[in-house]
């Protein structure tokens, strides 16, 4: 009746197992690291950096627990502390000859103690957040007059063509802050224009403003399509910073929208607030510009003459000088996508852009007035501007759809498309509140945090081992393998530990213990009622699993409701909260009736088990008196 098969405890030893060996790397800490990443978008970081920092290292005498590369960037780790900052100092020197022009950036890090066999069947630690681990916090207020303004710009260009189109002629276009002015010299024209930009620009409310001889007609921005563009900006400086700390390869950034106009950028594990200021204000500006190819410009590229007037000098990916005209073609606000790809003729590599609608009809004028002529898209960040690509326009190109291709290798396909994907602030931004919180407090975080789970479990063992005796440790253990599958999963989702989610593991704790309640008192009523030792266990767990299932659905729901309307704090709490009910469900029904079932299902002739004192009613002890 109360006998497991082997194939239950089998899935309960590899439970139990696999709770085990991804749970120990949370207990090996962490220790101080050097990060070295990219400090500019064309610049990717492989394996010999890698060997350069351990050469570096090496000839400075500072001995490292590894280097190694990992995904976007390399990482050594230290001791302690002291050598830890003097091998940042000797790493900076070694990989950027140049201070005023950084081509890396080394930052201080923490990695996980963890030894190497753990790490090769990825057991991995949680992460940490902020409150926990240390890290800075920055609050960015973004400029939406700028991006008002730069939305005007955009449709006075396209007021400009538009009127080119149709040969309506203008005495001048302008733009006025957030507004277009329109100046016309006769009433016929003014009237075939307005009617003309009332149908095309439908987020411009248009109206006319006598000036002198002239017409003047003033367009401005509607306040729904006002609120779309600052939404859109919005999203889309988000997008960018979340594109260009996840290249560098942050642990756990969190960025995220407060408000109209606010971005919350938090980066655990950072503790240089100058890096981490360096490491958000890399956004980089795309534009199409170009080549000029006359004989100047390849004499100025060559270095024997003066750059022309109207150009710049830029270098290629390669190193090679270029000549580039001012005048701006295209920007990133006109690209809507870019991935890699391979040409269907000569299965090159390929990078495939995608562009909205001005951007396509633009591209189109361009390319049928230049075929033969080579075009740059350069990218500028902090100011300095580099090639990423110069093609040669073959064809006239429309559809919006662009396809860049030649001496690329599939690896620098997606490097590149990457870079154009990431695109620009939509609008500017500025740091007005950035706070750092040292690696002491986050340690002194985590000492409470887990005091308060250590001494809750222990307060629920001595209890219930007093008050259930035998059946309570069995509850004991149950609730211990259900933290540790807990902390387990926790650790294979990598899920970030906060506060909120340490309190989560608390009251897991005695959401957990209360199921193991009902079986325990559960078991007790079917003694009370006469039954015999074996039955009452059978029908005491199989009884109250109905009651138990109910219980956590119902609170299950609440934390899934947390989990979809909550944000920041309250979803970390909930994420814990939820993964806690299903795995005390599992913890207090499985194994604690494996252990009872191992301990008491192999005696045949029970007579009776440890439970505590079953309370009988004073009537039927006086009716057996």
């Amino acid at each position: 009746m109360n006998r497991y098969p082997l194939w239950k405890y089998a899935i309960l030893l590899v439970a139990l197992l696999v709770g085990l060996i991804y749970t120990l790397p949370n207990l090996f800490g962490e220790a101080p690291a050097v990060q070295v990443s990219s400090g500019r978008a064309t610049l990717k970081i492989d394996s010999s950096v890698a060997t350069r920092v351990e050469e570096a290292l090496t000839q400075a005498g500072l001995k490292a627990d590894f280097v190694q590369f990992e995904g976007n960037s390399v990482k050594a780790r230290f001791g302690d502390t002291d050598t830890q900052i003097k091998a940042k100092d000797t790493i900076v020197k070694a990989l950027n000859p140049d201070p005023a022009d950084p081509s890396y950036i080394v930052a201080l890090n923490l990695l996980s103690r963890s030894p190497h066999w753990l790490t090769a069947v990825h057991a991995l630690p949680m992460s940490l957040g902020l409150d926990l681990r240390g890290g800075v916090h920055f609050l960015m207020q973004v400029d939406m007059k700028s991006a008002l303004t730069k939305k005007a710009e955009s449709l006075t260009g396209d007021v400009r063509q538009l009127l080119r189109d149709k040969n309506l002629r203008h005495a001048g276009i302008v733009r006025e802050g957030d507004s277009v002015t329109v100046r016309f010299r006769d009433r016929e024209t003014f009237t075939a224009a307005r009617g003309l930009l009332e149908d095309e620009l439908l987020d411009l409310q248009w109206t006319e403003t006598p000036d002198g001889a002239d017409i003047k007609l003033v367009g401005v921005l509607k306040p729904a399509a006002s609120r779309l563009v600052q939404e859109a900006a919005l999203k889309q400086n988000i997008t960018t910073l979340h594109n260009r700390i996840n290249e560098l390869g942050v642990s756990e950034p969190v960025i995220q929208q407060q408000g109209a106009d606010r971005v919350v950028v938090q980066l655990p594990g950072v503790q240089d607030t100058a890096k981490a200021k360096d490491i958000i204000g890399r956004t980089a500006t795309l534009e199409v510009r170009m080549v000029d190819e006359s004989t100047e410009a390849a004499a100025a590229a060559a270095g024997t003459g003066p750059v022309p007037f109207g150009t710049e000098r830029y270098t290629e990916r390669n190193g090679v000088a270029l000549i580039v005209k001012r005048q701006v073609v295209l920007t990133g606000e006109n690209l809507t996508d870019a991935q890699a790809g391979f040409d269907g003729q000569t299965q090159e590599p390929t990078v495939n852009l995608t562009l909205d609608a001005k951007g396509a009809r633009i591209f189109k004028d361009v390319t049928r007035e230049n075929i033969g002529k080579r075009m740059a898209i350069l990218l500028f960040e902090k100011g300095k501007g580099e090639v990423v690509t110069a093609p040669v326009i073959r064809a006239e190109i429309g559809g919006g759809r662009v396809q860049i291709s030649g001496r690329m290798t599939t690896a620098e396909a997606a490097d590149t498309s990457l870079l154009l994907r990431a695109g620009s602030l939509a609008a500017p931004m500025e740091i007005i509140e950035e706070r750092t919180i040292g690696p002491s407090l986050g340690a002194d975080n985590i000492s409470k945090g887990f005091n308060s789970v250590l001494y809750g479990f222990t307060a629920i063992a001595v209890f219930m081992c007093l008050y259930y005796m035998l059946f309570g440790m069995f509850s004991t253990l149950a609730l211990a393998f259900n933290l540790l599958l807990l902390v387990s999963v926790l650790s294979m989702l990598q899920a970030s530990l906060t506060l909120p989610g340490m309190a989560a593991i608390a009251l897991t704790l005695g959401m957990a213990i209360d199921a193991n309640v009902l079986i325990n008192e559960r078991v007790r009523d079917e003694l009370r009622n006469g039954a015999s030792p074996q039955a009452a266990i059978h029908n005491g767990y199989e009884r109250a699993f109905a009651t138990i299932l109910d219980s956590n659905v119902t609170t299950l729901i609440a934390g899934l409701a947390l989990l979809a309307f909550g944000s920041g704090p309250v979803r970390g709490f909930a994420v814990v909260h939820c993964l806690g009910i299903l795995t005390s469900m599992f913890s207090a029904v499985v194994f604690s009736r494996g252990l009872v079932n191992l301990w008491y299902g192999r005696q045949k002739k029970l007579k009776g088990v440890s439970i505590g004192q079953v309370w009988k009613p004073a009537a039927d002890v006086g009716a057996k008196r």
